[in-house]
């Protein structure tokens, strides 16, 4: 009877482990995707974008094959037809390329040309993981070949991401092409393994272990990853490259340090930090547009100013450690 009884509870335990890890993966994974009408209605709510602004866009559809073999979709939107410049603009997870649109203009009104995509598994994008950077990095390079060929190899080209966008664009950083010019990374993850870890234990309260070792285990037999093999602090720390790190003060989803902490050890370039009091996670621009819009302007000024009278030079070069800094926190 005894034994009866701790067998039943203990195949309960496992029961409950698997269910949970089960979900848990999914969550992280292959969450319920929103539908266009709502990025809108968020949008339009918040009165910064809205789907009549969107259909009117003289937008082309374009698309890439991943390394991988998927299908993503993509706008192609040639306002400057006579520009080389262009930005590509990625979204956050469970989104999709239309909420990349409200971005789109304050990047046009400086003469850039504006791609916005679908993340894999997002929107019309094939792909059934989300592995946050590290298939999307190449992602991000099938992208930038994209405009490279379309638009000739004198081109000069920025990336703006925002959460999952904001980690991809970072990751995209070991990888980055020398005419990519500058990153902007909108409350993005510093460390996959420490986002989760707070997940888990802050805000689902749950222990991280057993569940955390049990849904890396999912996510590298299933997604083909495991969570140490996404940090984007660590590219940031390798990288020359302009950044700008942009963060809700009151952001409990991705923690508000993590931009902190990138912002402190990049040692090396262009880097700026954009505290926006009051915003929550993912909205830092609906909090205030004007200050969101003129800082991002500010700093893609500043880089293309400098690439052109002090093009961007190696880290192992003589003069590596001069390093130009913006002003060094700025909260609206």
């Amino acid at each position: 009877m005894v034994y009866t009884i701790v067998v039943t509870i203990i195949l309960l335990i496992l029961l409950v482990l698997i269910a949970m890890t089960r979900f848990g993966f999914r969550q992280i994974t292959q969450m319920k995707l929103q539908t266009s009408d709502s990025l809108f209605k968020f949008m339009e709510d918040a009165g910064v974008y809205s789907k009549e602004r969107f259909d009117i866009l003289d937008k082309s559809d374009v698309s890439v094959t991943t390394r991988d073999g998927l299908t993503l979709h993509g706008y192609a939107i040639s306002s400057h037809p006579n520009s080389n410049k262009w930005v590509i603009i990625v979204h956050g997870y469970t989104a999709s390329l239309e909420v990349s649109a409200q971005f789109g203009g304050l990047f046009e009104d400086i003469g850039f040309n504006v791609l916005l995509v679908d993340q894999r598994r997002h929107g019309r994008s094939q792909g059934s993981y989300t592995t946050y950077g590290f298939h999307e990095k190449y992602d991000i390079e099938s992208w930038v070949n994209w405009i490279i060929s379309h638009a000739g190899t004198d081109v000069v080209i920025g990336l703006h991401g925002q959460s999952l966008g904001g980690g991809t664009v970072l990751e995209y950083l070991t990888i980055a092409d020398p005419r990519v010019h500058f990153v902007i990374a909108d409350c993005p993850y510093s460390d996959l393994t420490q986002l989760i870890r707070y997940q888990l234990s802050v805000l689902n309260k749950v222990p991280t272990f057993p569940f955390l070792p049990l849904i890396n285990n999912q996510l590298e037999r299933k997604a083909g990853f495991r969570l140490h093999q996404v940090s984007p602090i660590k590219s940031v720390q390798n990288t020359s490259m302009p950044v700008m790190f942009i963060h809700g003060t009151e952001d409990k989803y991705v923690p508000t340090r993590m931009s902190q902490d990138m912002y402190k050890v990049k040692a090396h370039g262009l880097k700026k930090l954009l505290l926006v009091n009051g915003a929550i996670h993912g909205n830092a621009y609906s909090v205030d547009p004007v200050r969101y819009s003129h800082e991002v302007q500010a700093f893609v000024t500043q880089t293309l100013e400098e690439h052109v009278s002090s093009p961007v030079t190696p880290l192992n070069s003589s003069n590596s450690e001069e390093t130009s800094d913006s002003s060094s926190d700025y909260s609206s």
